[in-house]
């Protein structure tokens, strides 16, 4: 009898929303902006963890809005910045929004490996983030534990 090696399925159908698996993306690039070596790496990726709250609002309250066109061919539809959909789809973040957007063009330059900003920024950033975060998990109605890293960065 000869026995066959089987590999795990992988077709199971998903059992997290994509918000729930976009806020596990935010915790993830917090925790990576807690052990980045450089500012502009612990800057780059806090402004991702906030990009992917904000996208975690957009796909509850409003699915397919980051997309949006004057015809009904899709193929001229203009992707357009998730902070601007976060403003016009969930008022009470418009701040949050306005804030993260005015940070985009630093988070560019960052992700390019330009050193552009201060040990300082990078750090309020990871803070900033991190609160925001806390607040769309208030808004989604999900459970919010501030990561381990912050919990050490604030002992220390």
């Amino acid at each position: 009898m000869t026995t066959t090696a089987t590999l795990p399925r992988t077709d199971f159908p998903r059992t997290e929303s994509p918000h729930v698996e976009l806020i596990e993306g935010a915790r993830r690039a917090l925790s990576r902006a807690a052990m980045a070596a450089t500012p502009h790496e612990r800057y780059a990726a806090a402004h991702l963890a906030a990009l992917r709250a904000a996208a975690a609002v957009i796909a509850v309250v409003a699915p397919g809005a980051v997309r949006r066109g004057g015809d009904r061919d899709r193929s001229h539809s203009r992707v357009r910045s998730a902070w601007v959909v976060l403003r016009e789809v969930c008022p009470p973040m418009t701040e949050w929004a306005d804030f993260f957007a005015a940070g985009a063009r630093t988070r560019a330059a960052a992700e390019a490996g330009i050193p552009c900003v201060s040990h300082r920024a990078a750090d309020d950033l990871v803070r900033d983030a991190e609160t925001f975060l806390a607040r769309v998990c208030d808004v989604l109605e999900l459970a919010y534990q501030p990561s381990l890293d912050s919990r050490l960065r604030a002992v220390g």
